[in-house]
């Protein structure tokens, strides 16, 4: 089997340096630059199978390679960011990122993410999870083999992880499910205090179902201190 390509965009060397030895020996090839004009130039010749991302280096930061990045390529990214900084978090998931890490980070911890976002951008969310057939619900559309959602006929553009969740949800209408078994089954990962992720890929979703049925149709409902549920069809 191919190793899978890493692209790590950070500019401490020491730590590039690192996580190259630490995921080369676990079977990665790892392509290290240290600013966003070298990661751009490395994307016009090749797209990894998944990007590190550090959000604070100088010149143009990550957010900002982020944001021109995703409208021409949709390879999962994991974001490396500063401890505390939930704004950064939040923007970055909000602009298309998978996942973040807060620096320093421990290696063993970036590598059972990165195996986390591979799994889940290439395949289904969890054996058994994803439906068979396609669901229709709401004038949506999601077909499980082309992997696309369809809202009134208009192709809805999510990233993996969106389509995974928006599956999970579409799925199991009518029930409530806990922002943990939501976090365990589509981010591949427990969930963890004050983590935003779920939160976020949710209201992304949203947004984009709003943008094509209108801001009425909240199909999605927040069940205060249990989780998420999406609306059943009335039979």
């Amino acid at each position: 089997m191919q190793a899978k390509q890493i692209m790590l965009v950070d500019d401490d060397r020491e730590l590039c340096e690192l996580l190259t030895d630490y995921l080369s020996h676990e079977g990665f090839h790892v392509d290290a630059v240290h600013d966003a004009v070298s990661a751009q130039a490395r994307l016009a010749q090749h797209i990894p199978d998944l990007m590190v991302l550090d959000i604070m280096m100088p010149g143009q930061s990550g957010l900002e390679l982020l944001q021109q990045m995703r409208p021409r390529f949709r390879l999962p990214v994991i974001m490396l960011t500063g401890r505390g900084d939930d704004i950064d978090r939040i923007l970055g998931l909000e602009m298309g990122a998978d996942d973040y890490l807060p620096k320093p980070c421990n290696p063993r911890e970036l590598l059972a993410r990165i195996r986390a976002v591979l799994r889940r951008s290439q395949s289904s969310v969890a054996p058994g999870d994803l439906p068979q057939q396609p669901l229709v619900l709401h004038g949506i559309r999601l077909d499980p083999g082309l992997r696309e959602v369809h809202v009134q006929g208009v192709m809805l553009e999510l990233t993996s992880t969106e389509f995974n969740l928006l599956a999970l949800l579409m799925q199991n209408a009518g029930q409530v499910l806990s922002k943990a078994l939501l976090t365990e089954r589509v981010l591949h990962r427990k969930l963890t205090a004050y983590d935003r992720a779920m939160d976020v890929h949710i209201s992304h979703i949203r947004q984009k179902l709003a943008a094509n049925l209108g801001e009425s149709h909240d199909l999605i409902k927040t069940v205060r201190g249990q989780g998420y549920q999406f609306v059943k069809e009335d039979a």
